[in-house]
């Protein structure tokens, strides 16, 4: 059964949010809607497993089934799709989804289907992020958020937010630095996508309806734009 019991304020927008570990996206998601800082709901969260992170919602808004039960990945995603779909989410949210979703699922979302990464996106797609981050000696590492499209990783980014990587650091400290600033990007990408300011078309981010081909970036006072961020296409 997919989760039910989900509080319906009036014009609240519905997120739906997928999660595999502890949770602590989904966390500052939640406490981001309890502060008033976020106008959003979470209405449903799904899990490809027993995770931690079902633990900080209610029962009635946790689904997860075991996806190494299914007979493949189409399988699991397709009743994952349906549960989602019945929670009627107006955008899906990977916050810690260690599963790769298929093309038939993200068709059936594109355009509201959204996840938070550890790098600094197109660099390092998929695993180890802040392990390949130093072996590569970089000076910056980070997170970002972008729409998912079939290809790993590879969809049009919203928004990074940079750290600095530190002589001596290891994957353990790196990932903790990254970690900090993942919680209030994806708060603050979703302001924008609540907000109904945020699309996708052609794989490109519409933001305000314009075309947006640098990312937004983190800063103290929220996402900023970089230097001439949205323009139009060629005169």
């Amino acid at each position: 059964m997919p989760p039910s019991g989900a509080p319906r304020p009036p014009g609240r927008p519905r997120l739906a949010v997928l999660v595999s570990g502890r949770g602590t996206n989904l966390q500052a998601v939640l406490d981001a809607i309890e502060g008033g800082r976020l106008h959003a709901q979470v209405v449903g969260v799904f899990a490809d497993r027993d995770a931690a992170a079902l633990q900080r919602v209610a029962p009635g808004l946790r689904w997860h089934r075991a996806a190494k039960a299914y007979a493949n990945r189409d399988a699991f995603d397709a009743e994952l799709g349906e549960a989602i779909a019945a929670t009627s989410p107006d955008w899906v949210v990977c916050a810690g989804y260690m599963r790769i979703l298929g093309d038939p699922f993200i068709a059936r979302f594109s355009g509201r289907l959204l996840n938070i990464h550890p790098s600094l996106l197109p660099k390092y797609r998929g695993l180890r992020t802040h392990a390949r981050a130093l072996a590569d000696g970089e000076s910056e590492h980070g997170a970002s958020v972008h729409f998912v499209d079939p290809e790993l990783d590879s969809g049009a980014v919203v928004a990074h937010a940079k750290v600095p990587i530190h002589p001596g650091d290891d994957a353990d400290t790196l990932a903790t630095r990254v970690l900090a600033v993942e919680h209030p990007l994806l708060v603050e990408v979703l302001k924008l996508a609540v907000e109904g300011r945020l699309a996708e078309r052609n794989a490109t981010v519409l933001l305000d309806g314009h075309p947006l081909f640098t990312p937004l970036h983190l800063t103290s006072a929220g996402l900023s734009p970089p230097a001439d961020p949205i323009r139009q296409g060629p005169e």
